[in-house]
């Protein structure tokens, strides 16, 4: 059989509906992806201009395709776009204050900056992070959460995330779907954390209040206090 007529035998409809049947899933699914968008508008508003919110827009298309994979049925590459998701968040935060490192991933091939270093940036240089990322124990549940997503993604992990062995079979398979759904959903939570601890936080005078409201909404008072983040 040809790649083409393969795909084709393979019921897409079906797998969605599969995935999604369950309210409460459907309901977290479109939540995370609702937040994620009142974030990207707001950070458009009040960082205009500012070169490095290319890594929110990229951030929002991860965090889509992670959804559509996910309702696809096809699991482990859905583990590659949540990880996608954090890390183009994180990017932005340091990268929207750091214009010529910015150029110059542009222009060098070779030049990188990773995750721990930019955690380390953070505690280092934005005012306040330590404490307020203690509110959501944020460092260690990003560096819990990226060690388990890295490993499926580099393939340590065969199996788990994989019900299929053949293109033909792809379909719902709940304890994958667990998995890929749990995931996906952490990730965003990371990045929601990670912003009202740093780019959020200090932006946050600029946001629209109906804005404020959504992104505090669920956040328990101490939280708040902490955060030192107001929702008018």
């Amino acid at each position: 059989m040809s790649l083409l007529s393969v795909l084709k035998s393979v019921d897409w409809h079906k797998n969605i509906d599969a995935a999604l049947v369950n309210a409460d899933d459907l309901a977290r699914i479109e939540s995370a992806l609702m937040r994620i968008a009142v974030w990207s508008k707001q950070l458009e508003i009040c960082d205009k201009e500012n070169p490095a919110l290319c890594f929110i827009r990229e951030a929002q298309i991860a965090a889509q395709q992670a959804a559509a994979i996910l309702s696809l049925c096809i699991y482990k590459a859905s583990a590659a776009s949540s990880r996608a998701l954090f890390e183009t968040c994180l990017y932005y935060t340091y990268f929207r204050t750091h214009p010529s490192e910015l150029a110059t991933l542009v222009r060098v091939d070779k030049y990188y900056v990773n995750k721990s270093e930019l955690i380390e940036y953070h505690k280092l240089h934005t005012p306040n992070f330590t404490k307020r990322q203690e509110a959501f124990d944020l460092i260690g549940k990003i560096e819990k959460w990226y060690s388990q997503v890295s490993a499926v993604v580099h393939g340590q992990v065969p199996g788990a995330w994989n019900a299929h062995s053949s293109l033909d079979n792809i379909s719902f398979y709940k304890s994958a779907h667990d998995l890929a759904l749990s995931t996906f959903i952490q990730g965003e939570e990371l990045m929601h954390h990670l912003l009202l601890c740093t780019a959020g936080f200090e932006l946050w005078q600029g946001f629209a209040p109906d804005a404020k409201t959504h992104l505090l909404k669920g956040l328990h008072g101490d939280k708040k206090a902490i955060l030192g983040l107001d929702g008018k």
